[in-house]
């Protein structure tokens, strides 16, 4: 692993170095078949035995200043495919006809969120995907009805994939350490959404709304949007609170909103 780097604020880098938690995570890659590609290699913690798995390896690498380090340390390895770009604006069409891909990566915190809403845009091509993240995001994206941090995200994740928290990762993993937690989701793409491609848009509409200020209830939340009645008979109480609805009831919302628009006059 390359290991003479200081980590850099601007990136976000926490650069993982222990060896229990990375043993851990390359565990679920046991026996693994499928291509992956690994966002933010850093100093290569992961890297390093990942490329022993012996599929192709794609590596995205933000600084430019970490190419040469990675590339020393691991382009003998025949599988080792390293790029340097952003993976928020990288164009994964390029390696779509490898899929089923599987993905990985230690994210930085400050891109975690906008970059998992940029993958879950076209899942068509992800064999599924473990990352590191804030553990309150971790939280956020395996949420059920009635925890404190289920929200908006946990619907709209949960809507395309299955989410397991795998771990949770003390600071003293990481070096620099980080203030807070971190944990590991595996995240696996749905057969089918839960929600359908056509109404996706309204579900995630509908879902924002309802969690547009936590403490109001969804009668006040969803004014202009759904009236009393229409909440009603969608099965769901216009009195609760958006975090007591299950992701069910959403859907019922979302359906009751749809035919609601298909059947008002032009």
């Amino acid at each position: 692993m390359a290991q003479q780097y200081r980590a850099r604020k601007r990136f976000g880098q926490n650069f993982l170095v222990d060896h229990q938690i990375i043993s851990q995570i390359i565990s679920c890659f046991a026996n693994s078949t499928n291509p992956i590609i690994e966002i933010g290699p850093g100093r290569g913690a992961l890297t390093a035995e990942l490329l022993k798995i012996g599929v192709p390896l794609i590596a995205l690498e933000l600084d430019r200043d970490l190419i040469p380090i990675l590339q020393r340390e691991y382009q003998q390895h025949d599988n080792f495919d390293l790029r340097q770009a952003d993976a928020l604006t990288f164009d994964f069409t390029c390696v779509k006809h490898l899929a089923p891909i599987r993905l990985v990566g230690n994210l930085p915190y400050n891109v975690a969120t906008p970059l998992i809403f940029r993958l879950l845009e076209d899942i068509s091509w992800i064999s599924d995907m473990h990352f590191m993240l804030q553990w309150e995001v971790v939280a956020r994206l395996s949420a059920r009805r009635g925890d404190s941090h289920y929200g908006q995200l946990s619907l709209v994740v949960q809507n395309l994939c299955e989410t397991t928290t795998l771990l949770e990762v003390p600071p003293t993993a990481f070096t620099p350490s980080p203030k807070v937690n971190s944990g590991v989701i595996h995240l696996k793409p749905r057969a089918q959404p839960l929600v359908s491609v056509e109404q996706r848009a309204v579900f995630n509409a509908l879902v924002k709304s309802a969690f547009a200020q936590r403490r109001k209830t969804l009668r006040n939340n969803l004014k202009g949007i759904l009236d009393e009645k229409q909440i009603s008979d969608s099965g769901v109480e216009p009195g609760l609170r958006a975090e007591a609805i299950s992701m069910d009831g959403f859907i019922r919302l979302t359906q009751t909103l749809v035919d609601a628009r298909g059947s008002a006059p032009d």
